[in-house]
């Protein structure tokens, strides 16, 4: 039998000099993606070992990987926060993020994928489509972002890979488009099939150095049948998007391997059709072809339609070509306080070029800003450059006012870019420092924290004179604790974890809002009348300015909408914030002298606080989305018990000795579930939850919650 070792060609390791000459074709700006436990960090430590960036293979078991670099994901096993690093396969330079799987850092794949160009979609051969999977899909899908599917772990017992196809299929109603079949099962597992070129790729166990590559060698006998068969369905699917295949399938003529490279690139980039890769990362086998797929398949910038922005003023919008030579729009995506380099900013350059030492203009926040530096971010190292351009992630150094989701561009051509969207939190507790002493560390780590995470948020009680912390989950508020304690050597006293209630409207209402002070000097005025109605579930806080034009002047615009913002936060009659809401500003007037952002602030949040007076309001829980495995003996007890915690089963589904229950539960039911499920099922059955919706709760629980907190406002 002959066979062929291979190994990486071309320049995997490149000057800085190089990079920074190399054409946005040549860039990949992806991220690696998946619900937790299904192997990203395993699979870019691989990813960059084999590219050339590190000379050995971290372990997350170890805590020595790359990209889990800080030190709370070392020793917990987990990715807390995306990490960014640069490689290059085949002289491409590939800009990677690895994101985390716990729901309780979604926002960390939200931005992420805000700013790729495509994407890694790993699944575990074993647990298939789990719910956090779904989840980045559905992410994925909203930032029209194209993927590519690697099926890992086909080495662990119990993994099937066409079971994991087929729940593609079904589960997320789109195509898979197989690639490759996995030659050998569970343990046997040691190859794939190429069902492009029809050869078998083989990675020997008993070699010690994994970088000696993979044999080449025909399918095994055994295989050639079902690789054939796969091999005309991916023919099939390709010529369903594209004529020149259907034309030569039709007819029986030959597809050249070239064409269906071709084929399956622009197939990927429209998102039609989704390549299937398949491996075992922490074996080492089948990283190489996924790198491959990665240039071939993905996109990079000058593959995808111009950027979409808009005017400020005018709300015009505009369409940018992602090039060097096109205007400046660019995107910061994420803040970080790093402790060498302090405030670190994550940038995405759309169009353009941003070069260390210019003045560049934040169109969000009307100010200008000064790059002091330029960072290629690899995790926790970094390596300063010159400039970048359309096409890159880079970290820049100096910007003092930016926050996550502003626009960055230049003052004589502002644009301004899509908006990012964050989810509510649904959880929170009380916290204070331990000493006096602490109080001003306290709030500096607070504010720190808030500014590098949009889902953590803070809100001073003054009822109860307590400082409240919101976020995705416990888990979440737990590590941001941590790091406050570590990070900042503040001592901290934690309340119980609280449910993260909101409250909406249900009807249509208008209010005017007057601020007017005269102090014998300079006085305070400001004067609104604005209208606040309900939105669909889900559709946020909207305001809308439709003042005739002098009424106001647009200077006080924005402490307007603050003024609406603050109001609709603290005005509930639960004093939780009030969410769903439509609020337009439909006239007013001002003073010439007395007029203020301040009275305009305090003119709005008065307004919204007149209006609860006439609205009728919702009081909204939060319901958790779960998925539970569970032996079939012990199915009963787990039903059972989310019954009376007010659950909803929406489906079972039956598996080799055991169930998956998924269904839907509230919240404020499932505190602690982790020990009652032990307790049900002898400690061998396991669950996973992710926020599903906001739902009006029951009368029993808005009864108690009243009595509670009702008075809180007042």
């Amino acid at each position: 039998m002959e066979t062929t070792v291979v190994r990486p060609k071309g320049k995997n390791r490149m000057s800085i000099e190089s990079v920074n000459t190399l054409s946005t074709d040549r860039i990949r700006n992806i991220g690696i993606i998946a619900h937790i436990d299904a192997g990203k960090t395993t699979t870019t430590e691989r990813l960059l070992f084999y590219t050339g960036k590190i000379h050995r293979i971290g372990k997350v078991d170890d805590g020595n990987t790359t990209m889990d670099w800080m030190e709370q994901e070392q020793e917990r096993g987990i990715t807390i926060t995306a990490a960014v690093t640069t490689c290059f396969w085949r002289e491409h330079q590939i800009n990677i993020i690895d994101t985390p799987g716990h729901v309780d850092f979604t926002v960390e794949v939200e931005r992420s994928l805000r700013v790729l160009d495509g994407a890694v979609i790993i699944f575990c051969g074993v647990g298939g489509v789990q719910p956090q999977s779904e989840t980045v899909w559905r992410q994925a899908t909203r930032y029209n972002v194209p993927r590519l599917v690697f099926v890992n772990k086909l080495d662990r017992t119990g993994s099937d890979f066409y079971e994991v196809v087929d729940q593609i299929k079904k589960k997320l109603h789109v195509k898979p488009l197989v690639l490759q079949l996995p030659i050998g099962r569970e343990s046997e597992f040691n190859g794939v099939i190429d069902l492009i070129r029809m050869r078998a790729l083989t990675w020997d166990d008993s070699v010690e150095d994994p970088k000696l590559g993979y044999q080449t060698m025909p399918i095994p006998q055994e295989y050639i049948d079902s690789a054939k068969k796969y091999h005309d369905q991916m023919l099939e699917l390709l010529a369903e998007v594209d004529e020149n295949i259907m034309d030569k399938y039709v007819h029986g003529k030959t597809v050249e391997i070239t064409e269906i490279f071709d084929a399956i690139r622009k197939s990927t980039i429209q998102n039609k059709l989704f390549p299937v890769l398949c491996g075992a990362s922490f074996k080492n086998k089948g990283v190489q072809p996924l790198l491959d797929g990665i240039v071939d398949y993905l996109p990079s910038g000058k593959d995808l339609p111009p950027v979409t922005a808009h005017k400020p003023d005018t709300h015009e919008e505009c369409k940018l070509k992602r090039e060097k030579e096109e205007n400046l729009s660019a995107l910061v995506f994420k803040i970080q306080v790093d402790p060498f380099v302090g405030r670190l900013c994550y940038v995405r350059i759309y169009s353009g070029e941003l070069k260390a030492g210019e003045t560049i203009y934040n169109a969000t926040r009307k100010k200008q800003d000064r790059i002091s530096r330029l960072i290629r971010i690899n995790a926790n190292m970094r390596e300063e450059i010159a400039s970048a351009s359309a096409g890159d992630l880079v970290g820049v150094i100096g910007l003092k006012t930016a926050a996550t989701g502003d626009s960055l561009c230049e003052k004589k051509n502002p644009y301004l870019l899509e908006i990012m969207h964050f989810p509510e939190p649904v959880i929170f507790m009380a916290v204070e420092p331990q000493t006096k002493a602490d109080e001003e560390k306290f709030m500096n780590a607070l504010r720190q924290m808030s500014n590098e995470d949009p889902s953590f948020k803070i809100r001073e009680d003054t009822e109860i004179n307590q400082t409240l912390i919101s976020g995705m989950g416990e888990l979440h508020l737990e590590v941001i604790i941590e790091r406050i304690r570590r990070e900042f050597g503040v001592n901290i006293n934690v309340g119980r974890p609280q449910v993260a209630y909101k409250e909406t409207i249900r009807n249509i209402v208008e209010c005017t809002g007057k601020y007017i002070r005269q102090t014998g000097g300079r006085g305070q005025y400001g004067h609104v009348e604005l209208k606040v109605e309900p939105l669909p579930r889900g559709e946020g806080v909207q305001f809308v300015n439709e003042i005739r034009q002098g009424r106001i002047p647009e200077d006080y615009f924005g402490a307007i909408e603050k003024g609406v913002n603050i109001g609709l936060e603290i005005n509930g009659k639960i004093g939780v914030p009030i969410i769903d809401v439509k609020v337009t500003l439909c006239d007013g007037s001002f003073h010439d002298v007395d007029s203020s952002e301040f009275a305009f602030e305090m003119a709005a949040s008065l307004a919204i606080r007149n209006a609860m007076e006439k609205i009728k309001t919702v009081i909204l829980e939060p319901i958790m989305k779960i998925e539970i495995v569970t032996p079939e003996e012990y199915v009963g007890e787990a039903l059972a018990d989310l019954n009376a915690r007010r659950g909803q089963i929406t489906s079972l589904e039956p598996k080799p000795g055991q169930q998956i229950v998924w269904g839907l539960v509230p919240l404020a039911e499932i505190f602690g579930y982790a020990t009652v499920l032990r307790s049900l099922t002898q400690g061998r059955a396991i669950y996973n939850m992710e926020p599903f919706e906001y739902r009006p709760a029951p009368q029993e629980v808005v009864v108690k919650l009243l009595e509670r907190y009702g008075n809180n406002n007042k």
